[in-house]
This record gives C-alpha cells, sequence and structure tokens, in this order.
C-alpha cells in the first residue's frame, strides 16, 4: 500500500554545539560533507521522494540557512558575468524558486526537543501523513525516504537499524514484537535507555514517516529525557491506537551530528571521487609509513 506523504518536515533549530566554534556563525546543517552542505542532502532525499511542501523549522538566529535554500539571482547572475554560466545554473536547480517551489519557514523561539520542534510544524504541514528529515543523519546510497513511503502502511514508521549495547542509550530503541522482511513490529518504543534496560538494539535514526495524528500527541506529551518534548515518546504513548514499525533501509548512515561522523562520511565520499584519488592515497601513505617507523 502506497499513502501520499506530501509534507517533509526538517528541524534545523539546534546549536550545534558538538561543533563549536565551527557553528559559532555556521549553522551545522550548512557544514559541508566534501561540497555539499547536510541540508542539501536532505532536500534532495526529499524531491526524490515526490515531497510536495518543505517545512523547515528553525531559529532566528540561524537565517543563513534560508538564504543557503532559497535562489540567490544576484549570485547566479555574478556568476554568468564572470563566465561561469555552468556553475550558476547548478545552484538554480539545487535551490527552490520562491515562486513554484513550496517552502515554509516556521521558528522554534526555545530548545525544547525534536517533539516540540515537529508540533511547530503543525499549522504548515498538507493533508495526510507526515515526514521528518534530520539533516545530521546522511544516509548516502538510496534514498531512505523514497524507500519508507513505499512500504508505509499506516501508523508510524520509523527508520531503523542495529547498533551496539553499550550505544543504544544515544537513541530511541523499538520494543520489538515482529520481523517481516524489512519491516519489524514494534509494540512500544524507548528513548535513550540505559544498557540493562534496553528491549533490543534497533535504534531509530532520523527519519520519520507519522500519522498525523502525531501532533495531537505531542500536544499534551510531558518533557521526558533531558527535560525536553521527546519526538519518541509521543510515539511510544499512543502505541495501541497508531501502530509503530520499524524501517531497515538499504542505504548507508553517517551520524554527522559528530565530528567523527562527519569525518567518516567525507572520506567516504572521497574515496569515490578520482580527483581526490590521490591526496588520499599519499595521506594513507604517509600514515603508514610513520607507524612503521615508529
Amino acid at each position: 500500500m502506497t499513502t501520499q506523504v506530501r509534507t517533509a518536515i526538517f528541524p534545523v533549530a539546534g546549536l550545534g554545539t558538538r561543533f563549536l566554534p565551527a557553528t559559532k556563525a555556521t549553522p551545522k546543517e550548512l557544514l559541508p560533507v566534501l561540497d555539499t552542505p547536510l541540508i542539501q542532502y536532505a532536500i534532495d532525499e526529499a524531491r526524490a521522494a515526490g515531497i510536495e511542501r518543505m517545512v523547515f523549522v528553525s531559529h532566528k538566529s540561524k537565517p543563513a540557512i534560508e538564504r543557503h535554500v532559497m535562489d540567490d539571482i544576484r549570485l547566479r547572475r555574478e556568476l554568468e558575468a564572470r563566465g561561469k554560466p555552468q556553475l550558476a545554473e547548478e545552484l538554480k536547480e539545487a535551490a527552490f524558486c520562491p515562486k513554484t517551489d513550496d517552502v515554509v519557514f516556521t521558528m522554534q523561539d526555545e530548545p525544547r526537543g525534536l517533539g516540540h520542534a515537529v508540533l511547530c510544524a503543525r499549522e504548515h504541514v498538507l493533508d495526510g501523513p507526515v515526514a521528518v528529515i534530520l539533516p545530521d543523519d546522511l544516509i548516502l546510497g538510496t534514498p531512505c525516504l523514497g524507500e519508507m513511503i513505499e512500504a508505509y502502511d499506516g501508523g508510524h514508521l520509523v527508520s531503523t537499524m542495529a547498533v551496539a549495547a553499550e550505544d543504544v542509550s544515544k537513541y530511541g530503541v523499538l520494543a520489538v514484537t515482529s520481523q517481516q522482511g524489512r519491516i519489524t513490529r514494534a509494540h512500544g518504543m524507548v528513548e535513550k535507555p540505559a544498557v540493562e534496560d534496553a528491549p533490543s538494539r534497533l535504534a531509530v535514526i532520523g527519519r520519520y514517516v507519522l500519522d498525523p495524528d502525531i501532533f495531537h500527541a505531542l500536544e499534551t506529551q510531558a518533557p521526558g529525557a533531558g527535560g525536553e518534548i521527546q519526538l519518541t515518546d509521543a510515539i511510544d504513548a499512543h502505541a495501541m491506537e497508531r501502530p509503530i514499525s520499524g524501517f531497515r533501509f538499504s542505504g548507508t548512515r553517517f551520524d554527522c551530528g559528530s565530528k567523527s561522523g562527519m569525518l567518516e562520511a567525507t572520506l567516504h565520499l572521497a574515496g569515490q571521487d578520482p580527483e581526490l584519488a590521490e591526496v588520499l592515497d599519499a595521506y594513507t601513505g604517509n600514515r603508514n609509513h610513520a607507524r612503521s617507523a615508529a
């Protein structure tokens, strides 16, 4: 069963404290993996999934995000005048046109958690189930959201992957009921459990397709872990009315909310670029030589 998902929500209001001082003036969503900002990967994934309206839940201190995602005619004309029409065209294709694209920016004034950020988008979503994309969960390869929409059959569908036992406390974790192919049925979710309390090792990654009832659940959701309104808690609280399913995606996920994940993603993409092969070979060769000398 394929159900039309018309809206994607991008929660981008966070401060990005793990990347300070780089994020003092540059939002973490604009940090590049090679030459492409994280937010662009997320936008491209939503476009590939056929999303009609994109809602960015941002913060007034991060106007650079809106400047990046919207078309900049002045910049394109400057590039064309300097003899770089191909680059100007690439920027146009990547950006949103204010006249033809359905894009909304709304503000989350206080850092009250992912659940609250999603709730901030309520007035701007189109009818039907909604998608949520966390840009710092970079998934390369087969676009994850498109796979999820194709597999969606109602309730709440979350992307999942198995993680090491010592890492379960970093994630929302599914309480598994059954599994069939890529779909895991669950009777609940636990946000950032201690290792000994985790119901499984199946962690929720930053892609969601949610029944629109999630907004009612978030309205009444009490603060949870970290004193924030957790999306995981709101999904879990109504598991009896709205079934929870996990989806095992095909792509490769990089945790670009961490420095190690950003580096891993950068090296992964650099390894696929022939123009960077010489640099990588020289670095790895010098590194191996240094280890041998030691």
